[in-house]
C-alpha cells in the first residue's frame, strides 16, 4: 500500500484547487433548491406529523448532494486523465489495483462528504434541527458515497470520451437521485410508481438518511441499509474486477 497515500494526496488537490466548482457551486444550487421547493410548498405541505416540508427536504438534497459530486469525482478525473494521457503516469507505477481503487473511492467519499456538509450548514438558518440518529446519518453518508464513488470509477473506465460520461451521468444517475423522494414521499405516488421506487437503490439511501433526521422513514430503514450494503459490495467487485483485467486502461 505504499502507493496508496501519493495517490490519494493527488486526487484530493485534483478537486481541492478548484474549490469554488467542486465545493462552492453545488452548495449554492442545493441552496437554490431549497430556496424555491420550500417557498412553493411550505405552508401546502405536510409530509410526516410536525415535520414541516423544509426539515424534510433538507436531508434530501444533503443527500443528493453527496450522491452526485462522489461520482462526478470519481468519473470526471479518470476520463480527464484518459483524454489528456497522463493516465499513464498513474498506470506505469507498481500500483496495485487495490490501491488504485481505494485512492480513487476514498477521494470521491471524502468531496461528497464535504459537499454534503456544506449542504447542511448553509441550510441550517431554515431548518435548525439535531441528530437525533446520528449513527444511521453516518452509516447512510458513507455507503451513499461509497456506491457513487465506485460507480462513477466504472463510468470513468468505460467512457472513452466526455459525452459518454455525460450520457452515463444524464440518463443513469440524475434519474435515480431526483426520482428517488428528494422532493417528495413515495407514499404520495400511485401503486405503480411506489413499487418502482422501491427498486431505485437510491431511494433506500435518502430515506434512510431522511430518518436520521425527522425520524420518520418511507420504509424500514435496516431494509434500506441491507440494500446499500449489497450494491456497495456488487459495484465495488465489479470496478476491482475491471481494474485488476485493465478493462480500456491497459487495452
Amino acid at each position: 500500500m505504499s502507493g496508496f497515500p501519493a495517490l490519494f494526496y493527488k486526487e484530493l488537490l485534483r478537486f481541492w484547487k478548484v474549490v469554488v466548482q467542486t465545493v462552492v457551486a453545488p452548495v449554492v444550487t442545493a441552496l437554490l433548491y431549497l430556496l424555491i421547493f420550500s417557498h412553493v410548498l411550505e405552508a401546502h405541505v405536510e409530509v410526516f406529523p410536525g415535520v414541516s416540508y423544509t426539515q424534510f427536504l433538507v436531508p434530501g438534497l444533503v443527500m443528493m448532494s453527496m450522491l452526485q459530486n462522489a461520482f462526478s469525482n470519481s468519473s470526471s478525473s479518470l476520463i480527464q486523465s484518459k483524454m489528456t494521457g497522463n493516465i499513464v503516469f498513474v498506470l506505469l507505477p507498481p500500483l496495485s489495483y487495490l490501491e488504485f481503487f481505494l485512492a480513487y473511492l476514498g477521494a470521491a467519499i471524502l468531496r461528497g462528504l464535504v459537499v454534503g456538509l456544506g449542504v447542511w450548514v448553509v441550510t441550517l438558518w431554515f431548518a435548525p434541527w439535531s441528530v437525533p440518529h446520528l449513527g444511521w446519518m453516518l452509516a447512510f453518508a458513507l455507503l451513499a458515497c461509497g456506491i457513487l464513488g465506485a460507480l462513477g470509477i466504472v463510468a470513468g473506465i468505460w467512457a472513452e470520451k466526455y459525452d459518454q460520461l455525460a450520457a452515463f451521468q444524464n440518463f443513469l444517475i440524475l434519474p435515480l437521485t431526483f426520482l428517488s423522494g428528494v422532493f417528495y414521499s413515495i407514499h404520495s405516488l400511485p401503486a405503480f410508481w411506489q413499487a418502482v421506487s422501491h427498486a431505485n437503490p437510491v431511494f433506500y439511501l435518502i430515506d434512510g438518511f431522511r430518518y436520521a433526521f425527522v425520524g420518520h422513514a418511507d420504509t424500514d430503514p435496516w431494509l434500506g441499509l441491507l440494500v446499500a450494503t449489497l450494491c456497495f459490495v456488487a459495484i465495488s467487485a465489479l470496478t476491482l474486477v475491471l481494474l485488476r483485467s485493465g478493462y480500456k486502461l491497459r487495452h
